[in-house]
């Protein structure tokens, strides 16, 4: 048996050939580069979060979370069942 055959190293050639043509192939690929885009929806939000800075609903704000941290906000259940009502009477509609 023979260790040192020569006509085998062609074998390992043969792969490592395959592998620099597939290298050379991505290569001449053109490569996509990466994209943001912004919907026009998201663009609306930023321009009504610019809005919510009026100080009259910040100071709205600062005080529901005052009355939520006191514990004296009170939740009206009837307002929440008036807004709530349409949703499930549409859904036994169906």
């Amino acid at each position: 048996m023979k260790i040192n055959d020569i006509g085998r190293l062609g074998a390992v050639n043969s792969y490592q050939r395959t592998a620099d043509h597939q290298r050379q192939i991505e290569d001449k690929k053109i490569k996509r580069q990466d994209q943001v885009s912004i919907s026009n929806e998201a663009l609306e939000l930023l321009k009504s979060k610019d809005k919510a800075t009026d100080p009259a609903k910040a100071e709205k704000i600062q005080d529901l979370k005052a009355q939520v941290a006191s514990g004296t906000y009170q939740v009206e259940a009837g307002k929440i069942a008036e807004k709530l009502a349409p949703y499930f009477k549409s859904y036994t509609d169906k």
